[in-house]
């Protein structure tokens, strides 16, 4: 039940759908964002009662959920980027690691770049992406690249490894060690800008519906939770050590 490291996690707070008509609100709570005691940081989407006060861009909130971000507390250029997570379930559920680049109050969005490392949507349980936004290559028209599980397994059913590997000239991404998308310079659309050359901050949240996933249904059930057990970061010339050349 203990908070969030307030020195290292900032938690962005409010209702107004954040740019894709997400139902949830964002709360510094630990109700929402906390420690559970057995190694995992955990995000927690709560439905709320009818009688709720918090306002949301479509009336009253449905759900209280948590962001949070390492913007003006850390980031990095280059190096490799992990964490050890296990995916909420159910229609509706969004699950995100990903990273913004530190000069989005001056650049905007998709001006400094975006880096998703791991994003989930719980109509697809057996299905990972990973994806960069940037000038001419945003929302509908990102480019990244997807894992799907043949096990027989959902990628709720237990914690995975997602990971990014960043370097001058290509972004790499890996599922359990396994690397399923990489994406070069030379493969952003022809006549747009490679924004992936300065430091980017780190984001970790859960949103509830949104137009990508579409909204929970009767069979999502709530509260639901998002269990980080880490997050890493190795510099660029741990990367270098990894891959020669780099």
């Amino acid at each position: 039940g203990s908070a969030r490291d307030a020195e290292k996690w900032t938690a962005e707070t409010g209702g107004g759908g954040w740019g894709n008509e997400e139902l949830q609100f964002y709360t510094g709570s630990n109700e929402n964002a906390y420690h559970d005691g057995h190694g995992s940081l955990t995000i927690k989407a709560i439905k709320l009662p009818s009688a709720t006060t918090l306002d949301c861009w479509y009336g009253k909130c449905l759900y209280t959920s948590a962001r949070l971000k390492t913007k003006g507390k850390f980031d990095f250029k280059y190096g490799r980027i992990e964490a050890r997570i296990k995916v909420p379930r159910g229609a509706g559920v969004w699950p995100a690691f990903w990273m913004l680049g530190n000069d989005i109050d001056k650049a905007g969005w998709p001006n400094c770049g975006e880096i998703d490392v791991m994003e989930f949507i719980g109509r697809e349980p057996f299905t990972v992406y990973g994806t960069l936004h940037g000038p001419g290559y945003s929302g509908s028209k990102s480019i990244g690249g997807s894992i799907t599980l043949s096990d027989g397994t959902t990628v709720s059913d237990d914690f995975h490894v997602f990971s990014v590997e960043w370097t001058r000239n290509e972004i790499r991404w890996f599922f359990d060690g396994k690397n399923y998308k990489t994406i070069t310079r030379t493969d952003i659309p022809k006549g747009t800008a490679w924004v992936f050359d300065h430091p980017f901050f780190i984001i970790l949240n859960f949103a509830v519906g949104g137009k990508w996933p579409g909204g929970p249904d009767r069979s999502t059930q709530f509260p639901q939770s998002m269990l980080i057990d880490y997050v890493r970061v190795y510099d660029s010339k741990d990367l270098q050590k990894l891959i020669p050349g780099q």
